[in-house]
């Protein structure tokens, strides 16, 4: 008896996997078209206006952070004192500390 319920568990199981997704229906290709062509104007005329970046000397990526690859980059990015492995600055010094600081007041 066990195993029979077991068995018309499975059959269910896989009878409701089966009818689970239906296929989407197919629409005309043409309006999908057009409305694509429309919302592609839209977006193309935003990011054109709002693309200009404000130049300050240094090499960007596009996104508009600093590009690390150039060495005026880099040595702006330093902190004045000792840092810790991974690169930030290890806060039991002094000087991380006043420069912290500073940076909070601006």
């Amino acid at each position: 008896m066990k195993k029979l319920l077991i068995a018309s568990c499975l059959v269910l199981g896989f009878t409701a996997f089966a009818t689970a997704q239906t296929p989407a229906a197919k629409t005309a290709a043409k309006p999908a078209a057009t409305k694509v062509a429309a919302d592609k104007k839209a977006t193309d005329a935003k990011p054109a206006a709002a693309a200009a970046p404000a130049k300050s000397g240094k090499p960007l990526k596009a996104d508009g952070t600093p590009d690390m690859r150039y060495k005026e980059n880099k040595t702006a990015a330093k902190p004045a004192g000792p840092t810790k492995a991974d690169g930030t600055p290890d806060m039991r010094y002094k000087e991380n500390k006043t420069a912290t600081k500073a940076k909070g007041k601006s």
